[in-house]
């Protein structure tokens, strides 16, 4: 069943038994962080509607098979917010949801009619979840790679693997979509907090600023336990860290690692780590 004024999964009826049945998203949000948040909170219940420009969501060029994995059960729309036909559907699907997730800069949303007096007059128990790109200068245009560099996470010139600030952005932002929700049910008047991408960035560098990951730290490769070795055939990385782990590590490679896992290839440094229970996970070269 379907709401009729929202075209979302219906609050009465439904057959879905997952903790978000019967609450209603609305996201304004492209790129990732807020479509990888909508798509966590869809997975457990929640009916989302995603709400595009016209030109659509930059991520359906950048990563189109991305894009099409993050839309899947998703109710998606292109309405031009400029307009002011758009900007009265958007008032009619926020009259009838429970959460907003923008991704916008607060003076963009502004100019769309955004802001948190005129929500709690389109619906009062409407909660919002505000991606911004920095929580202390919201205004400030960034990515993930400035958020990683300025955090430490990224060793220039090589550029980083994975986007750490737009995927701990979004579970950062479904978690408080989360605590909004609940916070309403119990009676909180709270219906908006900021999410930051910086501030994402900066929790996950806590390993470097407490000095574990970094240059010396003992989880920078300082120690024989800890660290990657060279195969014939690829790599192996040790985390023989605890105790047991090291001394049984010891054991069996001896006082020179490094010669010792030079000789071996990935299926041996496997079959190690199986026999004696080690954690070694060994790769192929690329």
């Amino acid at each position: 069943m379907t709401d009729a004024a929202t075209g979302a999964p219906s609050r009465n009826g439904h057959q879905n038994e997952r903790p978000l049945a019967g609450l209603v998203a609305v996201s304004l949000a492209q790129n990732l962080p807020g479509p990888l948040a909508l798509e966590m909170l869809a997975a457990d219940g929640i009916g989302a509607i995603k709400v595009e420009p016209p030109s659509g969501d930059l991520l359906s060029h950048a990563a189109p098979r991305w894009y099409a994995e993050l839309g899947q059960g998703i109710d998606t729309r292109q309405i031009d917010l400029r307009s002011e036909a758009g900007k009265a559907e958007l008032d009619r699907l926020l009259g009838g949801a429970d959460l907003l997730i923008t991704s916008q800069r607060p003076s963009a949303l502004a100019r769309l009619g955004v802001t948190v007096e005129s929500l709690a007059r389109v619906n009062p128990r409407l909660c919002w979840v505000e991606i911004v790109g920095d929580c202390d200068a919201p205004e400030v245009p960034g990515h993930d790679l400035t958020y990683q560099i300025e955090a430490g996470l990224v060793a220039p010139p090589a550029m980083p693997r994975t986007l750490v600030a737009d995927l701990a952005g979004a579970r950062d932002a479904a978690r408080t979509a989360l605590l909004l929700l609940l916070g309403r049910e119990r009676g909180s008047a709270l219906r908006h907090r900021r999410v930051g991408l910086r501030q994402a960035a900066q929790d996950f560098a806590a390993p470097v600023r407490h000095g574990m990951t970094g240059d010396g730290g003992i989880l920078s490769g300082v120690i024989p336990g800890y660290r990657i070795y060279r195969l014939a055939d690829g790599w192996a990385a040790v985390a023989a860290l605890e105790p047991h782990f090291a001394a049984a590590f010891s054991n069996e490679v001896g006082a020179d690692p490094e010669s010792f896992f030079a000789a071996r290839t990935v299926a041996d440094a496997s079959a190690l780590a199986q026999a004696h229970d080690l954690p070694i996970s060994a790769i192929h070269a690329s």
